[in-house]
């Protein structure tokens, strides 16, 4: 994997380094794929994580999201009908359906080049990130805030690729797309003239508000919390972006509105793509140690220390939750010399971070030595 290119990922969705080598073939006439045979696994530690498994018969795929029934998943694969430069680091994913056990595979989208998916709360629809009515455009770069895809859109479809309603209707860049709990609202990150903010919309894409409203800050990953109210996301200053290594990135909170900004870490380390748990407290976060080892750890909002949850030399990111926070969904390099990523399943069940023990959003203290931020601007 390029030190370089890594180093400087923030988005949430890394699509355009999931995919590298692994050959697999279609099935059903181009509308499903298989993988190949099981990858050996990696040096791991094992003795240090919690339950893992591999996701069996798919194909390298980044970024999945558990639906409601915390059993289907929904991610982008490596498909030959994508739009790509031949350039395995850029494109060539498209929307796929899993089952978290290898049974199901299905493809929803056929053309362009997909990033950031979600599914809808009540399971009839999905949503997705999309070029495939912009496919004159200039490919972009999904792992470079300064060449992000324009022309990705957000679509709508049911569970079948079927009935498909594009939401968002521009130039820019649309995408790290989620749903609220309640189903009401979808929250995104959009690029416009290489600023990037949150924005926010109904589920029939209607009534569009832009969230933030910075300048040097690129906020990103967003996600609403279990109060339908709170949105957490990471952001990172485009002062130092390619000029520090690994890219600092902090975590904080904001109301739906743009009010109550709130930081949630203190450090200059990377917190990339807080996922969080149905309790309201904890999150998923991706952090580079040891040099170039990306690891996977469990943020705290009331201000524990992080636990860290993967011991792997290579690499380990692009997580989320179960819907139930019982599971933890993942990226896992294969073996040393493989750059594919492959989906994993982490069993989390004994850390207790289900909705039932959702108490509130709490307040982060500030530690001593504490780096403060202070020059995010939230409007004009």
């Amino acid at each position: 994997m390029s030190t370089t290119r890594t180093l400087l990922t923030g988005a949430v969705f890394l699509t355009s380094l999931l995919f590298m080598t692994a050959g697999w073939s279609q099935a059903d006439a181009g509308t499903d794929a298989v993988s190949g045979a099981s990858p050996a696994a990696p040096a791991i530690d094992a003795s240090k994580e919690l339950p893992v498994r591999l996701i069996p018969n798919i194909p390298p795929a980044g970024e999945g999201y558990y639906a409601p029934d915390d059993y289907h998943i929904i991610a982008q694969a490596r498909d030959p009908d994508a739009q790509t430069l031949g350039d395995r680091r850029i494109g060539g994913a498209l929307t796929y359906l899993f089952t978290d056990d290898g049974k199901l595979i299905r493809r929803i989208n056929d053309r362009g080049q997909d990033a950031c998916s979600y599914f809808f709360q009540d399971q009839k629809r999905i949503i997705w990130t999309s070029t495939r009515d912009n496919m004159d455009m200039p490919l972009g770069d999904w792992a470079d805030q300064d060449n992000y895809p324009q022309g990705a859109e957000l679509y709508s479809s049911d569970l079948y690729g079927n009935d498909i309603v594009r939401l968002t209707n521009n130039k820019w860049y649309d995408a790290e797309v989620t749903v609220s709990p309640n189903n009401e609202w979808i929250v995104f990150a959009r690029q416009i003239d290489g600023n990037l903010n949150l924005w926010r919309m109904r589920s029939d894409g209607s009534d569009e508000q832009q969230i933030t409203f910075t300048e040097d800050w690129q906020p990103g990953a967003p996600f609403y919390l279990a109060d339908n109210e709170t949105i957490i996301f990471q952001a990172w200053r485009n002062s130092e972006y390619g000029k520090i290594t690994p890219t600092p990135m902090t975590v904080f909170t904001i109301r739906y509105d743009g009010t109550e900004l709130k930081q949630r870490t203190f450090t200059r380390d990377m917190h990339w793509g807080p996922a969080p748990a149905g309790d309201g407290r904890h999150y998923l976060f991706t952090r580079m140690i040891d040099g170039n080892n990306f690891e996977l750890f469990l943020g705290d909002l009331a201000g524990d220390e992080p636990m860290r949850l993967t011991y792997n030399p290579g690499f380990d990111g692009m997580k989320s939750f179960s819907k139930d926070s019982t599971k933890m969904l993942f990226n896992r390099t294969a073996h040393e010399g493989d750059e594919a990523l492959y989906m994993h399943v982490m069993d989390l069940s004994s850390l207790n971070l289900g909705p039932k023990y959702f108490k509130g959003i709490p307040d982060t203290p500030v530690p001593e030595n504490a780096v403060l931020v202070t020059d995010f601007t939230v409007r004009k």
